[in-house]
């Protein structure tokens, strides 16, 4: 029974979207290529910003390009933002 939790959860986090504009660092961490101090980056630079508007906005954040961004498309989404 444990198991088939923990593949659930897996399977959940996996498939969800980060909301870019309210998300956490631990959130950011579910995304391809970025770990802790780049999800942290990315709260940061958010802060500093309010908000973000656009995904590609975050190619400011310093360790994340256009690949990343990429590879992550799918996973990523603009929520509104809340601040």
């Amino acid at each position: 029974m444990k198991f088939l939790t923990i593949l659930l959860l897996s399977i959940t986090l996996a498939l969800a979207t980060v909301d870019i504009n309210n998300a956490t660092a631990k959130d950011f961490t579910s995304l391809k290529g970025i770990g802790a101090k780049k999800a942290e980056a990315i709260v940061k630079y958010r802060d500093s910003v309010k908000c973000f508007k656009s995904i590609d906005e975050l190619t400011n954040v310093k360790g994340i390009g256009n690949k990343t961004i990429s590879k992550n498309k799918s996973d990523l989404k603009l929520g509104k933002c809340i601040k």
